[in-house]
């Protein structure tokens, strides 16, 4: 299985069986679960969290049990901004002589924006213990998030900024069904692995001996310029790499890069594709959404996008949820023309052979239980 298959097959259950819990529906995040203060109330019971000074926890609503059970043992709880738009942690500052009650509303998502301060690149911070979530995760410690990438660019970012250690340890919360097989395959150099999992029955010590990221790799990293262009700190980290240095190219800043998916069939499904529709000024609302590179405008410029169709999109998928599955197969787009109300999609490459390789990654690829119908699309030209 893909690790989208594995995703999609952890949040059917969760909902089917009744284990779900508010935000609904859990499909296309950290899911909440029936059981999560009980996983969450192990960690009291680990070493590693008695002798942390600084704990690190993730904002998702299945670990606001592990956020109040730092704030109870007047640990320093650092929590990461929302996709790091403003920047890299909040510290969570509870009033003084905060009662439980208050300790209670600090953990929840409208305390972090309360209760907290920013902490930047320069922040000093030294993180003992790193908390995070998890769609699904493995006894041996192989992690799949929700897709989008932050866990892993938070972790690889404090690497850079020295607030983690070799052996900083990690732990995830999940309920029982989201330990799964995961083959090790899956698994890229920037993906985070745990070394404990919580669940409401279990305490998991995965003993994992592959090497967590040593930083930003910038040229493996899910990183599109487009991204990018949404994190400020993660732009300023570049820069500081950069000036240090150190090869920051992003992968669809490279020109001659592959795009090879080894577990994709080979199957050829080739469908009769209208004609993209390139000014959005036009669009019916609802039918078309654009992503623009806005790092790179100077791309279109050149006159050599190259636009690739994808079709049988499921009706109930998302724009985010098809995001996420490129960053994963490795096929970042200049622009996505997202067309739900059509089940269609067409995505810009900067030349031909960027997305005929885009072709044959996704070639044979199921999202939402659809097979999408991949291929160059038909009218192209001069689109600068």
């Amino acid at each position: 299985s893909s690790k989208w298959e594995i995703r999609e097959k952890v949040w059917d259950h969760l909902e089917a069986s009744g284990l779900a819990r508010f935000p609904r529906p859990v499909r296309g995040r950290i899911p909440n679960f029936q059981g999560s203060l009980q996983a969450c109330s192990s960690l009291g019971e680990l070493d590693v969290f008695s002798r942390a000074r600084e704990v690190k926890v993730d904002p998702d609503k299945p670990l606001e049990g592990a956020r109040l059970a730092a704030l109870q043992a007047r640990k320093t709880l650092l929590v990461p901004t929302p996709r790091l738009r403003t920047g890299l942690f909040n510290r969570i500052v509870p009033p003084p002589g905060a009662t439980k009650e208050i300790l209670r509303i600090c953990a929840t998502s409208q305390g972090v924006k309360d209760f907290s301060v920013p902490v930047g690149l320069d922040g000093k911070a030294r993180v003992d213990l790193v908390v995070v979530g998890s769609v699904a995760v493995s006894e041996k410690g192989w992690r799949i998030g929700k897709g989008e990438g932050y866990a892993d660019m938070e972790y690889a970012m404090m690497v850079a900024m020295g607030a983690v250690q070799e052996d900083t340890p990690v732990v995830t919360i999940v309920h029982d069904c989201q330990v799964v097989d995961i083959a090790e395959e899956l698994l890229g150099d920037h993906d985070l692995t745990v070394d404990y999992i919580l669940t409401p029955t279990r305490i998991i010590r995965t003993h994992c001996k592959r090497p967590k990221p040593q930083g930003i790799l910038w040229h493996k990293a899910r990183l599109s310029s487009e991204m990018l262009g949404k994190i400020p700190i993660l732009k300023t980290l570049r820069y500081r790499e950069k000036q240090a240095g150190k090869d920051v190219t992003l992968q669809d800043e490279h020109p001659h890069v592959g795009n090879t998916n080894p577990t994709a069939p080979n199957k050829k499904e080739m469908v009769e594709n209208p004609q993209p529709e390139a000014a959005t000024g036009s669009a019916q609302p609802g039918q078309h959404h654009v992503q623009r590179d806005s790092l790179n405008p100077g791309l279109e410029a050149s006159g050599t996008i190259t636009t690739v169709f994808v079709g049988n999109i499921p009706p109930n998928l998302r724009v985010r949820e098809l995001k996420c599955a490129l960053r994963e197969f490795h096929v970042f787009p200049l622009r996505v023309n997202w067309q739900g109300a059509q089940h269609r999609a067409f995505l810009d490459y900067r030349d031909k052979g960027t997305a005929e390789r885009a072709v044959s990654s996704l070639k044979g690829w199921s999202l939402g239980g659809n097979t999408l119908q991949v291929e160059l699309a038909k009218s192209q030209g001069n689109k600068g």
